[in-house]
């Protein structure tokens, strides 16, 4: 039995895998940006760790190469919103790999309880950016319990 013979006089018809290989890896980019914290804008969700503790909460939010004036960080209520850019350094040279994020990012997380808005405070080392939330201090009272004098007889 001989098999078909397929011939072509065009080049685009040929087989090229390094190119198969750059969409291959196209695609599985694209498929862990929107498995792995791409936001519907395109906006990267960073990685972040967020801790309860007997005083408050603290947010550490994983934000390597930015700058302290590229970050905002707002509470809305109970919300934590942490958004800015990852912006993109000037290089000479032809780029023969790119994995690092650029772009917008957006954090966002809604903390239980209550919380005083007034005490926050965010510091950046490192490349991480640590932001802690007090808890609102619910101050006990002591009621006294009285005797109401209804005896019955």
């Amino acid at each position: 039995m001989t098999l078909p013979v397929r011939r072509s006089s065009s080049q685009t018809d040929r087989w090229r895998p390094f190119r198969e290989l750059d969409d291959l890896y196209s695609e599985l980019d694209r498929l862990m940006q929107s498995a792995l914290g791409a936001t519907p804008d395109g906006a990267v969700m960073p990685s972040a760790d967020v801790v309860e503790t007997k005083d408050g909460y603290e947010v550490e939010i994983e934000l390597p190469g930015v700058r302290r004036e590229d970050i905002d960080v707002e509470l809305i209520g109970n919300e934590l919103a942490v958004t800015g850019e990852f912006k993109e350094r000037t290089r000479e040279g032809l780029f023969r790999r790119r994995t690092r994020r650029v772009g917008s990012f957006d954090y966002r997380v809604t903390l239980p309880g209550e919380i005083r808005d007034s005490d926050v405070t965010a510091s950046l080392a490192h490349g991480v950016l640590t932001v802690n939330v007090p808890k609102a201090r619910s101050q006990s009272t002591k009621i006294k319990v009285i005797d109401s004098g209804a005896e019955t007889s």
